[in-house]
């Protein structure tokens, strides 16, 4: 989609080296039979990492957000307010951001689908974290045959 002047895009990128890391952890607790500590989010197997690069923090106004489905299927893009540091600290759920952006496609429908209430709701609210962080972490979890290769996403911003 072309973007009119003074707009801003940014691309939710997967952070493989993240997700993997994540992984590890469940995979680690299950080999040593072990439980996740009190309140943990464990990345489930339909769950990647992604994250958004604020290349400007201030004076953004949220317009929109680009989500192409390349399939018919699901996704929720679930925000987090955790700050990722070299120890890979433990994601928590109180860390998850409410409200999610969930957006679907139909089998033999060409249109994508979503809940714009939350969407826009969600949408702001990543204005107010761009203004303290240089870097947004997501959690995105894809269902109904949906993978990370099907989508295209980004976040359109009023520069």
């Amino acid at each position: 989609m072309d973007l009119e002047a003074g707009e801003l895009e940014l691309h939710l990128v997967q952070d493989v080296q993240l997700t993997k890391c994540m992984r590890l952890r469940v995979q680690s607790l299950q080999q040593k039979n072990e439980k996740p500590q009190d309140g943990e989010k464990l990345l489930q197997a339909n769950e990647f990492v992604y994250r958004v690069d604020f290349s400007r923090q201030h004076g953004l106004r949220f317009l929109r957000w680009d989500v192409a489905l390349q399939k018919p299927g699901k996704v929720t893009i679930i925000g987090t307010s955790q700050h990722w540091t070299p120890d890979l600290t433990n994601l928590m759920r109180r860390q998850l951001l409410e409200p999610v952006g969930v957006f679907w496609k139909k089998p033999g429908s060409q249109e994508l689908e979503w809940n714009e209430a939350d969407a826009l709701e969600f949408g702001e609210r990543l204005v107010e974290l761009a203004r303290i962080r240089k870097v947004m972490y997501f959690l995105l979890a894809y269902t109904d045959g949906l993978e990370p290769a099907h989508l295209k996403c980004s976040v359109v911003f009023k520069a």
